[in-house]
């Protein structure tokens, strides 16, 4: 009784702490680091191995996260309400989320194999990036573990729909449910557990810079690039001279 009284303290008050500490760490880098709020690419030193890896994380935790947020998110009433069953839910979810998975971990692994095996980006990795990389990879281990669990008929039984992501949402409405991540299965308190750790160890790493992508970028108007060549006089300053199409 007394082990899960303390429990539903720690899911209870501990992502509040994690969120504080992810707010604070992000103001003060933008504050006071913002030459350092980059990815550090070591593009420069090494390319081939680069072009596969990155894209292969990159792509496969897009994915993941999207997965994430439509299973934390989505109540199992509205996906009832479509009629969807329980087995369906996590078959496709087994069926899209564990390639998304497997991509991410290959991506990830690919990195680190890059960065041990050529001195120069060795050297550019801070002690930050490798404590990083073992959070990282723990956290998309473990998240495999729930998706691959989840199709056994164990997993089945426990629907995390009813615990982990009831108690994730009671976060952000301030009336958290530790009681419920209290009597999760043990894969999803770990999993839970590492991803709190990857949060808080986020805004000092080079992960920051994932709150710079540049989505901007896709809806920024085209760029008009005017000719340098001179103008006769009957045309308008700066257009370009007409040329003879096809």
């Amino acid at each position: 009784m007394i082990h899960l009284t303390l429990l539903e303290i720690f899911w209870d008050n501990t992502p509040y702490v994690v969120l504080a500490i992810a707010s604070v760490g992000i103001w003060w880098r933008y504050r006071y680091d913002k030459f350092g709020w980059t990815s550090r690419s070591s593009q420069i030193y090494e390319s081939k191995l680069l072009s596969i890896a990155s894209p292969l994380f990159h792509f496969g935790s897009l994915m993941v996260i999207m997965g994430h947020l439509t299973g934390l998110f989505v109540p199992a009433s509205w996906t009832d309400a479509l009629g969807m069953s329980d087995h369906l839910y996590h078959l496709q979810a087994l069926l899209l989320g564990a390639p998304a998975g497997f991509a991410a971990l290959l991506g990830i692994g690919l990195l680190i194999y890059r960065r041990c095996t050529h001195r120069v980006v060795f050297l550019a990795t801070t002690r930050n990036d490798k404590l990083m990389y073992v959070v990282l990879v723990c956290a998309i281990v473990a998240g495999l573990s729930c998706t691959l669990m989840g199709a056994t008929p164990y997993g089945e039984a426990h629907d995390y729909r009813q615990t982990v992501s009831v108690w994730f949402r009671s976060i952000w409405i301030l009336e958290p449910r530790g009681d419920l991540m209290a009597h999760a299965a043990m894969y999803y308190q770990i999993h839970a557990l590492i991803a709190l750790g990857l949060f808080a160890l986020w805004p000092f790493t080079r992960l920051v810079h994932a709150f710079s992508a540049p989505i901007a970028y896709l809806f920024r108007p085209y760029i008009v690039y005017r000719s340098r060549e001179v103008a006769s006089k009957d045309q308008l300053v700066g257009s370009a001279p007409r040329r003879r199409g096809w």
